[in-house]
């Protein structure tokens, strides 16, 4: 699984034009999903960011998590986040995950956030979405449970 995370004072997504979903300060995660992922890559990436630190603490230093901070997560299914531009001017997409086994990993992947802090919205899987993300620092990582998290 691979997850753009951003730190964010606000964000939001509307689905198909209608549906808003918001959150206030917390983290936007945008959540690929690749053909080997597993139930236990899912786990783990949930654990893994609603502890990592990415806020700052009492002294500025960026050393408080969103299970810490009681901040909300935003998490949206991406499945360009595996778009392989390495050939040509198209983007391949044959690492990303069939939509079923993507979004049976996904649902896991937001259930197990939702075990760690109290405020998880989403987007709708392989539905037409805007989000429109208020980025905070701004703090941007890269996190890629194939790379052992």
């Amino acid at each position: 699984m691979r997850a753009v995370v951003q730190r964010v004072t606000q964000a939001r997504v509307t689905i198909n034009g209608n549906e808003t979903r918001t959150i206030g300060p917390g983290l936007v995660i945008l959540l690929g999903v690749r053909l080997e992922d597993t139930e236990a890559d899912a786990r783990a990436l949930a654990l893994k960011l609603a502890q990592l630190r990415l806020f700052e603490d009492d002294e500025e230093r960026i050393n408080r998590s969103l299970k810490d901070t009681g901040g909300a997560a935003l998490v949206v299914s991406n499945f360009t986040l595996y778009g392989d531009c390495r050939k040509g001017r198209r983007p391949s997409f044959t690492a990303a995950a069939r939509p079923a086994e993507a979004n049976a990993l996904y649902q896991l992947f937001v259930r197990c956030l939702r075990e760690q802090i109290s405020q998880v919205e989403t987007g709708e899987f392989q539905a037409k979405m805007n989000v429109v993300i208020n980025n905070d620092g701004p703090v941007t990582l890269l996190v890629d449970s194939e790379k052992r998290i």
